[in-house]
């Protein structure tokens, strides 16, 4: 786990008003308070009671495993609205909400298996405007714009070909390319607990120059839930899981 992460207040992490902006190392165009010449693509399926988070029922509802996605993918895109690049996209499943914020183009997922929609959503945000394209999921809610950026900035000054960052379940919470072939993703196995392992071996093995990222933990469990939630104080995930565990607490009162 990071030390960066969510806590609703992005600007702290690397935008054009934060104090990382003044920092020697930072990259010029943050400095300068332009945008970083890449894309974020947040791949999600629509928050339905029954087609998300279903790890987490039991001990939640589907309602309740519905209302904690919404809220992740909230602090996700939050977190990608104030990333300071060129371009965000929500390649989703589903039909957009309130939750969807304005500046993001909307795509469709296409492809049967993960593995085939995370490639065709890289693929086509690259097709549509000729950046690197970073991708991020809906599980980590205390991902922030400082770490986008990061994802971000060693593709554009093509100091490396890839940026990856692993879960800490053995999957992977980010994938960032330079350019992007579909055929650096197809056939991974997801959902494995070696799904992470097996696509770092893969961009490895196509001889890219990886830059690692920080390891994050996807709220995929119970456990997880509450251990993302803690570290992200003051976000609508923590909001959430607040206000389900009050609900069991008076559950559990009046049955007494």
């Amino acid at each position: 786990m990071t030390g960066d992460v969510y806590t609703g207040r992005h600007r702290r992490d690397g935008g054009p008003g934060s104090p990382d902006a003044a920092r020697p190392d930072t990259p010029a165009w943050v400095r300068a308070g332009r945008l970083i010449p890449a894309q974020v693509v947040v791949i999600a399926k629509e928050p339905v009671p029954g087609r998300v988070k279903t790890r987490l029922t039991p001990p939640f509802t589907p309602e309740e495993a519905a209302a904690l996605a919404e809220a992740a993918l909230t602090d996700t895109l939050a977190a990608v609205a104030e990333t300071t690049v060129a371009r965000r996209v929500l390649a989703l499943d589903g039909t957009p909400g309130p939750w969807l914020p304005s500046g993001f183009d909307l795509i469709g997922q296409r492809g049967a298996g993960l593995d085939e929609r995370i490639a065709w959503a890289l693929s086509d945000a690259r097709v549509t405007l000729p950046l690197p394209v970073v991708l991020i999921g809906m599980d980590t809610p205390q991902v922030t714009p400082g770490l986008l950026a990061a994802a971000a900035e060693p593709l554009v000054s093509k100091t490396a070909d890839a940026t990856f960052g692993m879960a800490e379940d053995g999957g992977f919470w980010l994938l960032g390319l330079r350019e992007v072939d579909p055929d650096l993703i197809l056939g991974v196995a997801m959902s494995q607990d070696d799904t992470g392992a097996r696509q770092l071996a893969r961009l490895e093995q196509a001889g890219l120059r990886v830059h690692m990222l920080p390891e994050l933990t996807d709220v995929d469990t119970v456990s997880e839930a509450e251990r993302v939630a803690a570290v992200t104080p003051g976000s609508r995930f923590a909001a959430c899981m607040a206000g389900l565990r009050d609900r069991a607490q008076q559950a559990v009162a009046v049955g007494r």
